[in-house]
Parts: C-alpha cells; structure tokens; sequence
C-alpha cells in the first residue's frame, strides 16, 4: 500500500502539478491511500483533477481511500457533490450550510 501526500495549496493554479504527482499511481496495483491532513486551500479544478484520478483507478480495478481530509477539503467535496466518489461519508458537521466568502 502507497500513500501520496496532497499539498497545503491546491489552487487552480498547482491544478498541472496535481495531475503529474498523481500520474505515476494511475496504474498501481493495490490500494492506494491519499492524505488530504494538509489541504488549506482547494479550488474545483484540483477537485475534478482528483475525480479524474479516482473514477480512472477505480474502472482499472484500484482502489483510494482518502485520509484526515480537513475541513477545507472535506467542505470542497461537500459542496461539489463527490463525497461518494472520493469515498467518504458526510458528518452531521459537514451537513451545516456554508456560506460563500466570495
């Protein structure tokens, strides 16, 4: 089992770098594990990016698991509707509404 880190800042920006860090574990075999723990800043285009990666491994017979997602993170998935693709579960926090900042 591997784990890849995700960066502290995936704005639409680092969007490139994101698609080539998960690039080489589009075809590893077993379960892969992603740490979302550091994750303070998520635009929808690294989300789609992280979509792209999990519906990819997942029709190749691989499995991800994401870990200590953070708030941020969790709140982006949330918000996006793909909590189920990325396999995890809405808590009761997560459930509350957000409000845009923008």
């Amino acid at each position: 089992m591997s784990t890849v880190a995700l960066a502290q800042d995936l704005g639409i920006e680092t969007s490139s770098d994101l698609k080539q860090q998960l690039a080489p574990y589009l075809e590893q075999t077993g379960e892969l594990r992603v740490d979302a723990s550091q994750v303070g800043r998520i635009h929808t285009a690294a989300v789609q990016v992280l979509c792209a990666f999990v519906i990819a491994r997942r029709q190749a017979g691989h499995s991800t698991v994401f870990d200590n997602g953070t708030n941020t993170f969790l709140d982006a998935a949330r918000l996006l509707g793909v909590l189920q693709t990325f396999g995890l579960e809405a808590t009761s926090d997560q459930l509350k509404s957000v409000e845009n900042a923008a």
